[in-house]
């Protein structure tokens, strides 16, 4: 056999070699997928041609009640606020409808094997020209961990970010900037090629906010009302929350239309992971536990 035919050869072995790969360091590739599912992989690629968008609106008094009386009380809840309860609702929706923790690589329908958290946080508050940062909340394998537990977490890593100093994206983020944009316009798709084909190393993945299972975005913090976000193509993030600030709206009570303290939510949801029927249970559980976060978070 010639030299060329060799080289043919061992390329297509290769091609043949990488595409056959389903193992990757994020998560376990589902056996089984419905054949409606493994199709919609390949009718809507791309994240946002699969994106639906789901509102909610949650009554507020008791959330803000809960928060006013654990800031009194002072001690690991001292500085609690809406951010926080989002992410503790959040993590208890994924504890309990696995299926929200879904993504897809390479037209592949993949179950997470971590429960992880995205969440934005201006690097100083209110500053219009202040950085804005995404840390990543990894929540424990078993779900032990306690409300009081995890927001400290939380203040932890927003005060890693607030620093003076660059942070580990900073300095990765600088120096892809600093190449010249004829490479970054065949780098970045490179990358994301090699995500696709599970080749991707766990390190990139790790330190990355958009390889999670949700992101959260508290816009009420801005005093901005919720948007309906996109999903991002970079990553496998399948779920955004938006949350807008409290505001009174028009809410019927018991046949009568009042005016009722009201936490909008917007959702975006990557419907090639599960139905809307499953994305309704992940909602629901989010609802009830700011519903009553005396009951779910605790004192």
């Amino acid at each position: 056999m010639s030299g060329p035919l060799i080289a043919l050869a061992v390329v297509a072995v290769c091609w043949i070699l990488i595409n056959l790969k389903t193992s990757r360091p994020d998560g376990q590739l589902i056996p089984d997928v419905h054949p409606y599912r493994v199709m919609l992989g390949h009718i809507t690629p791309r994240r946002n041609e699969a994106i639906v968008y789901f509102d909610s609106y949650i009554p507020a008094d008791r959330l803000l009640a809960y928060i006013a009386q654990a800031r009194r009380r002072g001690g690991a809840l001292a500085e609690v606020d809406i951010t926080h309860c989002l992410l503790g609702a959040v993590a208890l929706a994924l504890k309990e409808n696995p299926r929200m923790n879904r993504f897809v690589a390479g037209r592949r329908l993949y179950q997470r094997s971590e429960r992880a958290i995205t969440f934005s946080a201006k690097r100083k508050r209110l500053d219009r020209d202040a950085k804005l940062a995404t840390p990543k909340l990894v929540l424990p394998a078993d779900g032990s961990e306690t409300f009081a537990e995890l927001c400290a977490r939380v203040d932890r890593l927003i005060g890693a970010e607030r620093k003076e100093g660059p942070t580990y994206l900073d300095r990765e983020l600088g120096l892809l900037t600093l190449l010249p944009r004829a490479v970054l316009v065949r780098g970045v798709p490179f990358f994301m090629w090699l995500d696709y084909h599970n080749l991707l190393p766990r390190s990139f993945i790790a330190n990355d906010g958009m390889f999670t299972s949700v992101f959260v975005a508290n816009l009420g913090s801005l005093n901005m009302d919720p948007g309906y976000h996109h999903l991002y193509e970079w990553g496998n993030c399948p779920v955004f929350l938006t949350a807008g600030k409290i505001a009174e709206r028009p809410t019927v009570v018991d046949g009568q239309v009042v005016a009722q303290k009201t936490l909008h939510l917007r959702w975006s949801f990557d419907e090639r992971i599960d139905d809307g029927l499953n994305a309704r249970f992940g909602i629901d559980t989010v609802r009830r536990v700011l519903e009553d976060p005396e009951k779910y978070f605790g004192g």
